[in-house]
């Protein structure tokens, strides 16, 4: 098409009767389609439509940038005045385009959902700044339509996961796809403390990490709890290897770096507090352990704590714990032998039996997670506790827990705002 025949067009259109635009100084609102249906339309306009369409999509060898951006602007302006089945029809006619005039998509992205539908769920022409600015404009079907698509980039996951929104969650979860951020996958992290039917779709996402995981396992049901330590909990031992003459030098140091020392006792083998014993009035954990069966105190739970090589917080975690887990991962990583578990488990006064006397479901599922777990990997669920829980919380995270801040999560580092996410409920209280 040469600049004659657009020439011919642009005279067409400046014949036809101007219709006065609103009248409003926000540019996003005249992008939106209008709510009210306009009367039967003339054959012109409609054939109109029909001819500024086919002109838009014509391939580059026939009409250069400049004619496509000319009458993509023509079309915008008759497509604001046009019924819904018109604008449509249009849509439909563009889902096939590879290059579609932004001005155009945005209006059509933006529009009812029979509009947006066919470019949301088949148009390879809609790039990842389209459908931002759909996802933030629109409603939830055009979310839950983007979540669907294939190839749907981190970038756009980000927006869609930050509106919190079951449709688009779900549908993302089950789009394998799709690719999660890390910031997306913790925005549904701690969706799943209120919707935990997320809990089984985000476990078998491959984005899951497990800094992740070793949050959301407070929060998880049994099964999910399982599936969580079979597929996380990992050993350390590349670590140990890696960065076993270090241990020397930060001792030569007397352990002054805080950053390298935190680091070195996640890594390192032993798991008990040695120091904690030397002061202990304890000879050992487990005389701290058989001390429990006179009645689980908390001055001996703190204890068992600091043997153990954790903080009193993340003890208490453990020890308050409903299902019973942390219990035998805290006695399977400091070498306890499983009658620590049952006798921890008899002092809180948790039932060892069911009504016909065979043992306690829940007490078996514990027993049988000490059996299951290797002590390095259990010492590495321990320590990411410990780490996440108790070293991460300064006293501006504990202040941003308590007042609900989230503004400044980005701030904080991974542990920061695991501690964030598991203790906020705690702290509230």
């Amino acid at each position: 098409m040469g600049l004659a025949s657009a020439d011919l067009l642009v005279g067409h259109i400046m014949n036809e009767q101007a219709l006065p635009l609103p009248e409003t100084d926000d540019e996003d609102e005249l992008m939106l389609a209008p709510t009210m249906e306009p009367a039967a339309p003339s054959k012109s306009r409609l054939g109109l439509l029909k001819r500024l369409a086919d002109v838009v999509c014509l391939p580059g060898s026939r009409v250069n940038a400049f004619e496509r951006a000319m009458t993509a602007d023509l079309l915008v302006e008759v497509l604001r005045e046009a019924a819904t089945d018109e604008r449509a029809r249009v849509a439909r006619r563009l889902a096939n385009v590879n290059e579609i005039p932004s001005g155009i998509l945005r209006l059509l992205l933006r529009d009812h959902i029979e509009v947006a539908r066919p470019l949301l769920e088949i148009s390879a022409g809609v790039g990842d700044a389209d459908l931002i600015d759909c996802a933030r404009h629109a409603t939830t079907e055009h979310r839950r339509l983007i979540a669907m698509r294939r190839g749907v980039t981190d970038t756009v996951c980000d927006v869609l996961a930050s509106f919190g929104e079951a449709p688009v969650i779900e549908m993302l979860l089950r789009n394998d796809l799709a690719k999660l951020s890390h910031s997306a996958v913790e925005a549904i992290v701690a969706a799943t403390r209120e919707s935990p039917h997320y809990i089984p779709m985000l476990l078998r996402r491959t984005e899951l990490r497990p800094s992740h995981a070793y949050v959301l396992f407070w929060w998880a049901d049994a099964d999910a709890r399982l599936t969580i330590l079979q597929r996380f909990a990992v050993s350390r031992e590349i670590l140990q290897d890696a960065v076993s003459d270090l241990f020397a030098t930060a001792a030569a140091e007397g352990w002054q770096d805080p950053v390298s020392r935190k680091a070195l006792q996640f890594i390192e083998r032993r798991q008990r507090n040695r120091a904690a014993i030397a002061k202990s009035p304890f000879a050992s954990l487990e005389a701290a352990i058989a001390a429990t069966e006179g009645g689980f105190k908390r001055e001996v739970a703190e204890e068992i704590s600091y043997l153990s090589g954790v903080k009193p917080m993340t003890g208490a975690k453990i020890f308050t714990d409903p299902g019973g887990e942390p219990i035998a991962i805290l006695c399977k990583a400091t070498g306890l032998p499983k009658a620590a578990v049952r006798t921890l488990w008899r002092s809180m006064r948790r039932p060892e039996t069911d009504a016909s006397g065979a043992v306690s479901p829940t007490l078996e599922r514990v027993l049988m997670v000490f059996d299951m777990v290797a002590v390095d990997r259990a010492q590495t669920v321990l320590r990411y506790w410990n780490w996440a829980l108790s070293s991460a919380l300064t006293p501006a995270l504990l202040r941003a827990i308590r007042e609900g801040q989230e503004e400044p999560v980005d701030d904080y580092s991974t542990p920061q705002r695991a501690a964030m996410l598991v203790l906020s409920r705690d702290l509230a209280r």
